[in-house]
């Protein structure tokens, strides 16, 4: 198999000439076919959901949380689903070297960083629409318990929308730092492990520390630039949306790339 078709005289165009559009639709059909991928997406969906409605049921107004960004409130969740999120990303390249099966897929692609972006691009649309779709759905079936409480807020209201596309956009970023990991360990429980150590729990020992320009440098990690996208309101003392959404890009940008560097220099 070669990566382009080859003319000759007289010959037409092999029908099995590798094309980006061929691999996008073989990781594709390759994520849709593990039962982790669907396990991972409604285990999101039903958390996120489950304590929407939760917040929504048991909130009442003038108490402790009347000050929370409503977006914020409703998708309470998101903390939980995008652990989820964050996993599937892992199964994705790492699940495919525990398996055995990224020899079968390099082989068939010689090339090797058109696969890593394919399951990127294919993993981001995949969970961009879904926590989407969850967050949308997580919004109104909250609002009804909502409507007679300092917490009504409409799709419609300034700022609401962006929050709840902003909310699935930090999710989506922070999977694909996972992807990232799981690509260049090539292990499961090691990315995991990375993951939760170095995008979960170090940025709150970092906060320990008293330094004003640590505080100042956490605000663009990955949970916390996540976090302030998912608010209609600004958040004290969180970066602002467009430096937040931008620092995302960057994180996982950097771990795509540290992926792709090693996934050309290592053997499969």
């Amino acid at each position: 198999m070669t990566g382009s078709a080859q003319r000759t005289p007289g010959h037409a165009p092999s029908p099995y000439a590798l094309t980006p559009h061929r691999i996008l639709r073989s990781e594709w059909h390759k994520l849709w076919s593990l039962r982790s991928t669907w396990v991972t997406l409604l285990t999101a969906s039903a958390l996120v959901l489950g304590v929407g409605l939760l917040m929504g049921i048991t909130y009442t107004s003038g108490g402790g949380d009347s000050d929370i960004d409503t977006v914020v409130l409703v998708l309470y969740g998101t903390l939980l689903g995008q652990l989820c999120v964050t996993v599937l990303g892992i199964l994705v390249t790492a699940g495919e070297y525990s398996t055995g099966m990224i020899r079968t897929t390099l082989t068939a692609v010689p090339r090797r960083l058109p696969v890593l972006w394919a399951k990127a691009a294919v993993f981001a649309a995949v969970a961009f629409v879904w926590m989407s779709v969850t967050a949308l759905v997580t919004f109104a079936s909250a609002q009804p318990f909502l409507d007679d409480t300092d917490q009504a807020t409409s799709l419609t209201d300034p700022g609401v929308l962006g929050a709840v596309a902003g909310n699935s956009a930090g999710i989506t970023l922070l999977g694909l730092i996972a992807l990232g990991l799981g690509a260049a360990l090539r292990s499961v429980p090691g990315s995991i492990g990375a993951f939760l150590g170095g995008v979960l729990i170090l940025p709150e020992v970092l906060g320990m520390l008293p330094y004003d320009a640590v505080d100042s440098a956490l605000k663009y990690f990955p949970t916390q630039a996540a976090g302030a996208l998912g608010s209609a309101t600004p958040i004290p003392g969180a970066a602002d949306a467009g430096p937040a959404l931008l620092a995302l890009i960057v994180w996982a940008t950097a771990s795509l790339g540290s992926a792709a560097l090693l996934l050309r220099r290592r053997d499969a």
